[in-house]
């Protein structure tokens, strides 16, 4: 994985957001945010980038679509993180990207994250991730 990626955290749940926060760091990952509303990421990204993010749908400003065309734009890959469940008829946005229910393991997700940043990398941890603790 390369040197401590900048991953985003976009999640309107503080609680969630902050666990996300703490399992991504305690990963070797360092984190903006987490950010509450399209609004705070948005304006973060006006003089920023991460390397990856990870993406609630549903925010108390709307649906996170406009940060996910923004980072498609970009090229910077994104997980959505949601409690909703994945749709076959998602929109373009979110077309090809991984989605993962909450909750999710820790180690699910952090495995999806490497692999994002560096393919293949995160494989090891998933033989595992049935005995680890979920998120919230």
């Amino acid at each position: 994985m390369m040197a401590h990626p900048c991953c985003m955290i976009v999640e309107d749940q503080a609680l969630i957001g902050m666990s996300l926060e703490a399992s991504l760091e305690e990963a070797g990952f360092d984190v903006a945010g987490p950010f509450m509303s399209n609004a705070q990421a948005l304006k973060w990204m006006e003089n920023a980038a991460p390397d990856l993010a990870v993406l609630d749908v549903m925010l108390k400003d709307g649906t996170s679509l406009r940060i996910a065309r923004e980072l498609k734009s970009r090229g910077v890959p994104f997980v959505i993180y949601s409690g909703l469940p994945p749709d076959a008829d998602r929109p373009p946005e979110l077309q090809d990207v991984p989605w993962l229910e909450k909750p999710a393991r820790r180690e699910t997700l952090v495995t999806l994250l490497e692999d994002l940043v560096e393919p293949g990398a995160g494989f090891a941890l998933m033989a595992r991730a049935e005995e680890l603790p979920r998120l919230a």
